[in-house]
């Protein structure tokens, strides 16, 4: 009876735990939300400013909900910021007896230029040379999302994208290209709508080989 006993108490204070845990849970998720809504506002009578200062009139049928609107398009466009590798990896990351290259290549991304908050975009291509680990090809265009997702200049985020993945993985290679289509040049400014930029970067074995290199970027970049 005693041990039946110690079971009931003890089962008790599991329970308690659990309920004090997912107690404790909800209240930062309860204070997360609250948070993000604050941040929202905040973001919403900013460009309720804006467009005063413009001179329109934020009461009229177009634009009464515009700022609302614009302030969520700007987290969504912002969302790396929210996010992490660890967090996308996880366990997509796999031992492999595999050293040739791997190629992913066409990945589209869209971000926004630190300098004037207007668009770029354009596509990543990325390899790297196995060192007994692979990873899921999706998180390759993950990593490419979290870093695009934040505002950016085309050559940090290549770098970004490059240093996660030779972190990540300890590959022998690692090699990044973007091309991209900058609308601060479209749309202002020079105003040249033919005008793209292509940066890259080669860790390790690309960096040092020009053989390895060279077959990167003729299966990658376009003639």
């Amino acid at each position: 009876m005693e041990y039946q006993h110690d079971v009931e108490i003890n089962g008790e204070d599991k329970y308690q735990n659990i309920c004090k845990h997912n107690g404790l849970c909800k209240k930062e998720k309860d204070s997360k939300d609250d948070t993000d809504s604050n941040k929202l506002s905040h973001i919403e009578k900013a460009y309720t400013t804006i467009l005063s200062e413009l001179g329109e009139d934020v009461d009229r049928e177009g634009l009464r909900r515009t700022p609302l609107r614009a302030a969520k398009a700007m987290e969504f466009f912002t969302k790396g910021y929210k996010e992490t590798i660890q967090d996308i990896l996880n366990d997509a990351i796999f031992d492999e007896d595999h050293d040739e290259m791997v190629i992913v290549k066409d990945i589209d991304l869209f971000s926004l230029c630190e300098h004037h908050l207007v668009p770029f975009f354009g596509k990543a291509h990325i390899a790297y040379l196995p060192n007994k680990k692979v990873v899921g090809l999706s998180k390759l265009a993950r990593i490419v999302e979290i870093y695009s997702r934040r505002l950016q200049v085309q050559e940090r985020l290549t770098k970004q994208i490059a240093s996660a993945i030779s972190e990540a993985l300890e590959p022998a290679g690692v090699a990044v290209v973007i091309e991209a289509v900058h609308m601060c040049m479209v749309m202002r400014g020079v105003q040249k709508i033919n005008a793209s930029t292509v940066t890259s970067v080669m860790l390790g074995t690309f960096q040092d080989n020009p053989i390895t290199r060279k077959e990167f970027l003729d299966l990658t970049i376009r003639k």
